[in-house]
């Protein structure tokens, strides 16, 4: 194994460079943490105001949707429920 300074030096950087994307990466997971625990109290406030916290949830979850994506999936949703017959019309 040869020791020269190039070697080293390019250890030495790429070392560097991997405890500064590593030390970034726990901020930013320890900042999702806080976020997630805020998010945690709204839905709390929420309920507490009288508010159906899996309702929102959903609201939330369709709100990030396109409107032809929650067209599409309402659509295959129905398809599915009337086939199993929780539907007027499905044959369950």
């Amino acid at each position: 194994m040869v020791d020269d300074d190039d070697s080293f030096s390019t250890t030495t950087v790429h070392a560097s460079q991997l405890r500064s994307i590593v030390e970034r990466i726990e901020r930013l997971e320890e900042e999702k943490k806080e976020v997630a625990e805020q998010i945690k109290e709204v839905y709390a406030e929420a309920k507490g105001n009288g508010f159906d916290v899996k309702t929102l949830r959903k609201i939330v979850a369709l709100r990030k949707k396109k409107p032809e994506e929650r067209t599409e999936e309402e659509a295959m949703l129905d398809l599915y429920m009337q086939a199993l017959g929780m539907l007027p019309g499905g044959e369950g």
